[in-house]
């Protein structure tokens, strides 16, 4: 995710975001990408409408859309009431919610998210769901990494299984589902990875 974010620069060879090389051209690569990274690093000294309005400054947003999307953003999430508190006093999930909506302020055509549903509420949790879902059928690509299987099976449309950083199998879940025989993710992923003793070892734990 680094390197598709101009980052990290790869061991060997290339990857390319929307035809832009992240190497030669980083800046604009992350014109058009939102990325929430798994602990995003806020300014704890700014408010949360003062960091939303750095972010929005930074690509260019008008004053008027800039507004009207922090509002928008922060009514949905509610923060409407913490705009004006300092980032150093919200929880984990407000933390959460002020990421997020940096990176899909600009309305992104590619967005990058790793663990992106870390510490948030039920019903925001929902909202973010959805707001990928809606995305994806309007054609914003969405690269979406997390270790909660369920939730991966309900949103992604295409599930990539990576072990010690190797590609074990990919696809949608018919297709996984064909291959490694199991009935959901969770099983299709402990049957790929060798890790289907599982209820072996709760047993010795539990002896």
């Amino acid at each position: 995710m680094k390197i598709l974010m101009g980052l990290l620069r790869p061991d060997y060879g290339t990857v390319m975001v929307e035809g832009l090389d992240p190497v030669r051209d980083p800046i604009a690569v992350r014109q058009i990408v939102g990325y929430v990274p798994e602990v995003p690093r806020l300014y704890d000294y700014l408010t949360g409408i003062e960091y939303l309005d750095f972010v929005a400054d930074l690509y260019g947003l008008s004053p008027e859309v800039k507004k009207e999307r922090v509002d928008e953003f922060l009514t949905a999430f509610g923060l409407k009431d913490q705009g004006n508190d300092l980032l150093s006093g919200y929880s984990l999930g407000m933390r959460q919610k002020i990421a997020l909506t940096a990176g899909l302020i600009h309305r992104p055509k590619v967005l990058i998210l790793d663990e992106a549903l870390n510490g948030l509420d039920p019903r925001s949790a929902k909202i973010v769901k959805d707001t990928l879902l809606k995305l994806s059928s309007d054609g914003v690509t969405i690269l979406f990494s997390t270790h909660v299987l369920e939730i991966a099976e309900a949103i992604c449309r295409k599930v990539t299984i990576l072990d010690k950083g190797n590609i074990l199998a990919e696809g949608n879940m018919e297709e996984l589902r064909q291959r490694a025989g199991g009935l959901n993710l969770e099983s299709i992923f402990l049957n790929l990875t060798g890790s289907a003793d599982v209820k072996a070892i709760v047993e010795e734990l539990t002896a």
